[in-house]
């Protein structure tokens, strides 16, 4: 079962930017257009991430095997926080999804949208990651336990630490730069 639903660690920074472009193009057409039907597909994609990475995702499969490895040599970055920062997504449009086609409560659904658009953008453009950003907090103050991303205790050292990519890349070495906000 641990290999049906296996998240990768490290990922790559640069596919994890084109999936929050995605992101963030999915919901800006949501708000714009009115498309609310589009919160239940950004749901599903996060849900797919969340349990397995980009394996089910066609969006991480687009980023992952298509425009990362156009966009350079890969750029490794510890994957506990990034799968957190998904299931933030996950947990933002379901509720999004439930209360604006459920309950007809658009503009809370906006609101929702957009902290997620937001947040898709700042990882999209400048590579914030608000969701790692958290993951670190929630370490620091002992709620995620060190042992949930042993790459993450490294953090505050600012140098990169040397891995092994475990997600069926390539073998060799490969550099993680940790870089969490």
């Amino acid at each position: 079962m641990d290999a049906v639903f296996h998240f990768p660690n490290p990922v790559n920074e640069k596919a994890a930017r084109v999936v929050a472009g995605g992101v963030a193009v999915q919901a800006a057409l949501a708000l714009l257009v009115g498309w609310h039907w589009l919160l239940v597909v950004l749901a599903v994609g996060f849900a797919l991430r969340v349990l397995a990475g980009p394996r089910w995702s066609p969006l991480g499969q687009l980023a992952t095997k298509v425009i990362a490895p156009r966009l350079g040599p890969a750029r490794l970055v510890p994957g506990p926080p990034k799968r957190f920062a998904q299931a933030i997504g996950l947990a933002l449009t379901t509720v999004a999804a439930a209360i604006s086609l459920g309950f007809g409560a658009r503009t809370v659904a906006a609101v929702l949208v957009g902290v997620l658009l937001g947040f898709a953008l700042l990882e999209a453009v400048v590579g914030f990651c608000a969701g790692c950003w958290a993951f670190r907090l929630l370490m620091r103050a002992g709620v995620i336990p060190a042992a949930a991303c042993t790459a993450c205790l490294d953090i505050w050292a600012k140098h990169p630490a040397t891995a092994a990519p475990e997600d069926g890349a390539a073998g060799g070495t490969a550099h993680v730069v940790v870089n969490l906000g």
